[in-house]
């Protein structure tokens, strides 16, 4: 639906794209085309930049959480924000800082992605205060909610490890490389950074880019670097488990069946957040029950709430059948 402001301006969010198209299958691919309507400025009015910037956040809150209500979340969301945020420094023909100098529509559109983001992330962790996570937890959350997508079938997560896809045309077969990960479009997961305050150079350990694409890594690839050379890999079979067993009695019992994952305890606890979770995920995968208990209880992890306000977020945001979900409930 259409929203018509009172200056007459239109912003269209439309749902135009096939789920099973070739290039959607398993990628971040947008689900709706983002209809911009523009017309030409009538007055020479100078908008002072002050009175945008107050503006702004109003806008993106009356639009982000109605957009989500409707269906449209993810990088949809991120992108039918745009209309109306440009609504707010077009009706302008410039805008102006107290200074006089003018202000770029590039420099408007930066303050645009961190408002959108900032409101996200109120969403994201329910109304708490993102800023008491450090900017590993919220470009992740922010990661992750932007591959979500609301008609998948599965609670409104989807999965981006992509597998095999057969492309078949007369003459050749193609089978492309599969991508293990979370993967957004490099220009895409640069700007949600921008907005968050976070530089994708400096989470090295935890986003990797390679030519047009980033990819957030998949926790089991950040074993090594959260607890050293000889972590080993992520185990690849499980046995089935008495479902009537307590919790830490299934931990234990996981603990003496052993795991590919040669972790034996924690020799650094991780200096963020995010780090301390993404260990504690790892221990539960790998059957390491007394470890875990001991990080969480015995070297006081579970007393801070931000840990458990990010598993809860976390346990929402991944993927349903992911590893992942599985290991954060855990």
């Amino acid at each position: 639906n259409g929203r018509r402001r009172a200056d007459g301006r239109l912003s269209w969010p439309v749902d135009t794209e096939m789920g099973n198209r070739m290039n959607a299958m398993g990628t971040a691919a947008l689900a709706s085309s983002i209809h911009l309507v523009c017309r030409p400025h009538t007055n020479n009015l100078v908008g002072d930049w002050r009175n945008v910037m107050s503006e702004l956040p109003q806008r993106i809150h009356g639009w982000l959480p109605r957009l989500a209500e409707e269906g449209v979340v993810g990088a949809d969301a991120i992108f039918a924000c745009l209309g109306p945020a440009l609504e707010i420094f077009s009706r302008y023909s410039r805008v102006e800082k107290a200074s006089g100098e003018q202000v770029t529509l590039k420099e408007y559109l930066e303050q645009v992605w961190a408002a959108v983001s900032k409101e996200a992330l109120a969403m994201i962790f329910s109304g708490a205060d993102a800023t008491g996570f450090e900017e590993d937890a919220r470009l992740t959350a922010m990661w992750l909610w932007t591959l979500s997508t609301g008609s998948n079938g599965s609670n409104g997560k989807t999965m981006v490890r992509n597998a095999e896809i057969e492309t078949e045309d007369e003459e050749c077969t193609t089978k492309a490389t599969p991508v293990v990960g979370y993967v957004l479009e490099y220009d895409a997961a640069r700007k949600i950074a921008q907005g968050l305050g976070a530089h994708l150079d400096k989470l090295k350990s935890l986003v990797e880019v390679k030519g047009e694409t980033a990819r957030l890594l998949p926790v089991s690839e950040r074993a090594t670097y959260l607890f050293g050379k000889d972590a080993g890999q992520a185990p690849t079979k499980r046995k089935k488990k008495d479902a009537q067993l307590s919790l830490f009695e299934y931990m234990d019992q996981e603990e003496l069946e052993g795991g590919s994952w040669q972790i034996e305890a924690i020799s650094k606890i991780g200096h963020t957040v995010l780090d301390q979770l993404h260990q504690s995920m790892i221990l539960f995968a790998a059957g390491r029950g007394e470890a875990l208990k001991r990080f969480l209880v015995e070297e006081g992890i579970g007393r801070e709430q931000r840990f458990w306000r990010l598993a809860q977020s976390f346990s929402a945001l991944y993927p349903t059948k992911s590893d992942e979900k599985r290991w954060v409930d855990g």
